[in-house]
């Protein structure tokens, strides 16, 4: 019988956490309960004069996970620094009880406050590990909580603020699905291969698919990421984490909203960990001419008279100048430079995109030639290979190259 942890405040929501425990009992598995209460008294179980629930790991055993002490916190009466005391002890709690065994899922329940603290103890819970928050802060803009996590929020609709028609049936729900998702058979899947990353953008599906293809008839898996700064993140994690025998890195357009301020930064952290790791790489250019906005009228107004290209209704797409791609290409041949594992930058010399070629709307040598030169003066070609393709980045040529070059990386052959 599996084990769930049901994570939460129980100074304020013991009500609404019994009711959750006992359907989670019913649907067949068992529970450990965390307490990261601080601030008031417990409420009932019942909500009327019931026993409180009891936690299996109260509140001062996660609090002293988290380096503070219980009554501090409570004498105190910071909301913040509670919260961020109890979300730090709550995953140093979690990851304990995973790597004991009792933790196969994770639940919780709560508002803003609530949800943080669950958030960063389920975030550090490994992939696949089945993480669910029923949240009021669901319905909005919920990268602070999931970030580069598989975890799953559930609208509360209602504030969690005693068990009624409406949230009986919504935490039900919740608990149901936890429940389904750890009693569930382990997914069928081939024999064990080579894991690899791709990252991919629009303008580079055609490359991205084609090495794809090759990679998967060559025996290897890959995972490809949308690179909309969420997925640059989380196969930077992957590589950071062990995950990767290798990275086709093909679309680095992340590192352009870096720089200029577009929606799909990545951060500085982008193009670092597996250089920092010795994962194998491989590392192209595509999609750095240009630079990802919302809807054409939100572009903001200093950039009113640069080349723009609306995508689609909600993407506006903006090209880089020469001075711009200049900068993209030290960054990038700098932080490839720092590679402790085998890895080959590839510039496809007849486009960087879909829409660069010759002809197309972001075509501009000028632009080309700084990113391309900025890269061959700044990387270290004793740890990096160059490799010049008078190719597009979508041809398959281009595609079948950078495959052959990182297999060879990875199976440990010749350059």
């Amino acid at each position: 019988m599996p084990t769930v942890v049901l994570l939460g405040t129980l100074d304020t929501k013991g009500a609404e956490y019994a009711f959750v425990r006992d359907r989670l009992v019913e649907a067949g598995v068992d529970v450990v309960v965390v307490d990261a209460g601080v601030l008031t008294a417990p409420s009932l179980a019942d909500g009327s004069g019931g026993a409180p629930l009891a936690a299996d790991v109260p509140a001062a055993e996660v609090a002293a996970a988290g380096g503070a002490d219980l009554a501090a916190l409570a004498a105190d009466r910071d909301r913040g620094a509670a919260v961020t005391a109890m979300a730090r002890g709550a995953a140093e709690v979690l990851g304990r009880l995973h790597q004991q065994g009792s933790c196969a899922g994770a639940l919780a329940l709560g508002g803003t406050g609530g949800t943080s603290i669950a958030a960063q103890a389920f975030r550090g819970l490994p992939l696949g590990v089945p993480k669910v928050i029923v949240s009021t802060a669901a319905s909005g803009d919920t990268r602070a909580y999931v970030a580069e996590s598989d975890l799953v929020l559930f609208p509360s609709v209602t504030d969690v603020a005693g068990v009624n028609r409406l949230s009986a049936r919504i935490l039900a729900n919740a608990a149901a699905a936890l429940a389904g998702m750890v009693t569930a058979p382990e997914p069928a899947v081939a024999a064990e291969r080579p894991l690899l990353a791709a990252s991919m953008f629009g303008v580079t599906t055609p490359c991205v698919t084609a090495a794809r293809e090759l990679l998967e008839k060559g025996g290897y898996e890959v995972l490809v990421f949308h690179m909309t700064g969420v997925g640059g993140r989380t196969l930077e994690g992957l590589a950071a984490d062990g995950w990767l025998a290798g990275v086709l890195d093909v679309t680095t357009t992340e590192l352009a909203d870096e720089l200029v301020g577009g929606v799909f930064s990545a951060g500085p952290g982008r193009l670092t960990a597996a250089a920092a790791a010795g994962v194998p790489q491989v590392v192209s250019v595509g999609a750095l001419d240009m630079v990802n906005f919302g809807p054409k009228e939100t572009v903001p107004e200093k950039f009113a008279g640069r080349n723009l290209y609306v995508h689609n209704p909600s993407v506006t797409l903006m090209r880089t100048t020469p001075q711009e791609c200049a900068e993209l290409g030290t960054r990038l041949a700098t932080r490839v430079s720092a590679t402790t594992g085998p890895a080959a930058v590839f510039l496809p010399l007849k486009g960087i995109s879909a829409i660069a070629g010759e002809g197309g709307p972001f075509h501009d040598a000028d632009a080309d030639a700084a990113l391309f030169g900025a890269i061959r003066s700044t990387l270290d070609r004793t740890r990096v290979e160059l490799i010049e393709l008078d190719l597009d980045v979508n041809d398959p040529a281009f595609a079948a190259a950078m495959v052959e070059k990182l297999d060879t990386y990875v199976t440990g052959g010749t350059a």
